[in-house]
């Protein structure tokens, strides 16, 4: 969040009176209670801020207005303070004052309440804080925050059953049955939750199977749109319900397209049947890349995408070589280019969904229309970090965990300020590069939620100067940002 500044003889608050939050919700909480507070009382919570910005507020005075039940004066003098700035005891203490108002408010001001669960949440990772937060963001609608409280809460504290049924009721809710089924059999059995956590199981499971019997029907209507009849010769209808298009394009290659997604590759000498199977299931494929993202951004590409689909050969021959053999595929001109995508594996469906993030930045920055690109680390660790997710964690796969921890107690991790005009590609050590852009992108979810990340997305790509877009938004310069990755890797 922006800092409360003094210029001249007035006052003014930054970054705070911004909506920011997923799915309209409104954020601008300093403004909306002070003005129904009224001048007087607004002047006096501004006038704390100021004093408070000047002298850093103290854990006893965390509890003093903790125990008068000053909610407001609570949140505006901790909502910019650094807890890097104060020993983990007094961190312990400012969060349990925090945890107290967000409990209090959670019934009756669940704006304010979230507000100061996040704050919290930053100074103390406790199981109460995380339960908080999480029940206040649904509360808000910010289903995206919501579950990002949950899973941390099932990592943190896994015998703790309350998380892990929680986020299975959520995956429900947002149509994820296979999500919600890892989440509700991480519920331990003998916990409380255990009983709940079995009916929701067995909802979860049939839903999964009818998902699975909806892209079987997907797969049908694919043949019968490429024209060949399907085994009962009846007409099905996709999962998607959206209607693709076949046919060929002037410059040979194939072409699937819908609303989404322009899907192009070369016929290959494939047979009628092998075809209308291909095109099938890179379709189910893609639209789990656009239901996955949103899931995790808030928001997917609002315009149709490319993608040209090669086997290795034609990859190579289109793109070199060597970037043949380094990646398994990418996003450039505007299209997705996938390498060797003839077997549609778990990893390539990965690939599909940490490219189509780029395209959801190209289309945020609108790039064709001659916005600013964002900082390479930035593209590449958000796409990084939804691939993550995508393949069941928050977390760099193990190997690559120990690798960046190492690194950061070596002083040898990758500088994001290095790696903002730089295919990470083309770092001395790619995987750290890639796992670095993608832990500071997690920092700045869990700051701020993925509306307020894509709103600075936004900013970026109409001119305004990373460094003062991530400023202005989040507080914070790279440099702080590379340390509070730093941080968080010491601490795990």
């Amino acid at each position: 969040m922006g800092g409360l500044a003094v210029r001249g003889t007035g006052l003014y608050l930054s970054g705070h009176l911004r909506d920011t939050t997923s799915e309209g919700t409104s954020r601008g909480h300093l403004f909306a209670r002070t003005h129904r507070l009224g001048h007087t009382a607004r002047m006096r919570a501004l006038i704390l801020a100021a004093l408070l910005s000047a002298n850093p507020p103290t854990p006893e005075e965390a509890r003093k207005l903790a125990a008068q039940r000053s909610w407001d004066d609570l949140y505006l003098a901790w909502s910019t303070v650094d807890p890097k700035g104060y020993p983990e005891p007094q961190r312990r203490t400012i969060a349990a004052s925090l945890l107290k108002g967000c409990e209090a408010l959670a019934g009756s001001d669940a704006v304010m309440a979230f507000s100061l669960g996040e704050r919290a949440v930053l100074f103390d990772e406790t199981a109460p804080g995380l339960r908080c937060l999480a029940r206040t963001a649904l509360a808000t609608d910010q289903h995206g925050s919501a579950e990002d409280a949950l899973r941390k809460g099932l990592e943190r504290f896994p015998k703790e059953g309350h998380f892990g049924l929680e986020l299975g009721r959520l995956l429900l809710e947002d149509k994820d049955p296979q999500g919600a089924l890892a989440a509700l059999e991480k519920v331990p059995p003998r916990s409380p939750e255990a009983a709940k956590a079995r009916v929701l199981i067995q909802k979860a499971r049939s839903e999964s199977a009818e998902e699975s019997a909806a892209l079987a029907q997907a797969r049908a209507i694919e043949r019968r749109f490429s024209g060949e009849s399907d085994d009962t010769g009846s007409v099905q209808t996709a999962s998607s319900g959206l209607t693709y298009e076949s046919g060929v394009a002037g410059d040979g290659m194939r072409t699937r397209a819908n609303s989404r997604f322009v899907v192009k590759y070369f016929n290959n000498e494939r047979d009628f049947g092998q075809r209308a199977d291909y095109e099938g299931r890179i379709v189910s494929a893609l639209d789990e890349a656009h239901v996955h993202t949103r899931q995790v951004l808030g928001e997917a590409r609002e315009t149709p995408v490319d993608v040209i689909l090669y086997t290795r050969e034609e990859f190579r021959t289109h793109q070199g070589a060597a970037l043949a053999r380094a990646v398994a595929g990418l996003y450039s001109d505007g299209a997705i280019r996938i390498n060797d995508a003839a077997e549609l594996t778990q990893q390539t469906r990965a690939t599909l969904v940490h490219e189509y993030v780029h395209a959801v930045v190209d289309d945020l920055v609108r790039a064709d229309q001659g916005g600013q690109p964002v900082p390479i680390w930035l593209n590449e660790g958000l796409a990084e970090y939804v691939e993550w997710r995508y393949l069941g964690s928050d977390k760099p796969p193990y190997a690559l965990g120990n690798r960046l921890r190492g690194a950061a107690q070596a002083g040898q991790l990758p500088r994001l300020s290095d790696m903002a005009g730089q295919s990470l590609i083309q770092q001395r050590d790619p995987a750290l590069a890639y796992g670095t852009s993608a832990l500071a992108v997690r920092e700045l979810l869990q700051e701020g939620g993925p509306a307020r990340l894509l709103e600075l997305i936004r900013e970026v790509g109409r001119g305004t100067a990373f460094e003062e877009a991530l400023q202005q938004r989040y507080g914070r310069s790279v440099p702080e940002l590379e340390a509070a990755v730093k941080a968080a890797l010491s601490r795990r």
